[in-house]
């Protein structure tokens, strides 16, 4: 395996270069939580939101959160000690809401369907932006030189919300042990042609990210099977089954370099494992220390039964070692 690994390294991102090897935490927040500070957390659709809410609460912070209709799932109830269902684009009723709690940190975790919101007219039909909303997102969207780009977008909403005076803070400074740590995760290792695969696949992906498209690709012999964009990764993946219907193919998901680390932080989870096992991949490559890995056992345990290895690295040394 270190051999196959060796061999190609010229063609993966230099362990050495620490832009590439060690991504740089762009603009996070320093969390210094007061024993029963309430935490602010928006809610997306998914289980990291529960996952984060049950780390804050551990720690004895009451969890304030903002619901997004139509994403978070009912189980957002039991988790959190105050709820505010609300639309996406309620920003105006979101601050109200904080600012009455006390909440001067805010996290987001969770996943928004950006191409539904954007382009498929529930932003301004299901969730009624309010003038807060209009009056951030209103240069972005609806002027002639319009920029919906994730780190554009994002940056807005931080912009809001520090006018309030509540800060955005990352939600793995909260919960820093949902980051999966460098290794072998599972009890099957990546075969070398899968090991190839994620070698070719991370420079790419780390160059789609560079670009605000995507966090994951589909590699198959050294063949991009399929980029993830707006879509997400689940679609991703299946239209990799689709594409590659003898299977055997590998998923590699990274985060941006620079990434910031409270949006859109790499995730996988046990849904993640089903849907590659389902469309016929054999392998999962994430980055440690820069992805989320949701229910860790449940999660290692279902890849285990379905035969699909998981392995964290961080360049060519490091999955040299995990190999």
């Amino acid at each position: 395996m270190s051999n196959v690994l060796q061999s190609h390294a010229a063609s993966f991102p230099h362990a050495a270069d620490p832009s590439v090897a060690q991504d740089v935490v762009s603009n996070d927040v320093d969390v210094r939580l007061s024993p029963g500070e309430p935490v602010g957390l928006v809610a997306g659709w998914g289980r990291f939101p529960i996952s984060v809410a049950n780390r804050i609460r551990e720690a004895g912070n009451p969890v304030v959160c903002v619901a997004i209709s139509g994403h978070a799932g009912p189980e957002i109830e039991d988790a959190c000690d105050e709820v505010l269902w609300s639309g996406v684009g309620r920003f105006g009723r979101h601050l109200r809401f904080f600012k009455k709690q006390n909440v001067t940190k805010v996290t987001m975790a969770g996943k928004l369907f950006k191409s539904d919101l954007l382009y498929g007219g529930s932003l301004w039909l299901r969730h009624m932006p309010d003038l807060t909303c209009l009056r951030t997102f209103g240069p972005l969207l609806l002027g002639k030189g319009r920029d919906a780009r994730d780190d554009r977008l994002l940056t807005a909403v931080i912009d809001t919300y520090h006018r309030h005076r509540i800060d955005i803070c990352s939600a793995t400074r909260l919960a820093p042990e949902l980051l999966v740590k460098e290794g072998l995760l599972t009890r099957k290792s990546l075969s070398s042609s899968a090991m190839r695969d994620a070698e070719f696949g991370w420079s790419i992906a780390k160059t789609m990210g560079g670009l605000d498209i995507g966090q994951a690709v589909a590699i198959k012999d050294a063949t991009v099977i399929a980029v993830e964009a707006i879509e997400g990764t689940d679609a991703c993946i299946r239209r990799s089954g689709e594409l590659c219907r003898r299977g055997g193919w590998t998923l590699v998901k990274v985060s941006k370099p620079n990434q910031d680390m409270r949006f859109d932080v790499p995730t996988i989870g046990a849904q993640t494992v089903q849907n590659v096992a389902d469309a016929g991949g054999v392998a999962i490559a994430i980055e440690a220390d820069r992805t989320i890995l949701l229910d860790q056992e449940e999660t290692v345990a279902l890849a285990d039964r379905l035969g699909v290895s998981i392995i964290a690295f961080r360049g060519v040394e490091s999955a040299v070692a995990a190999a």
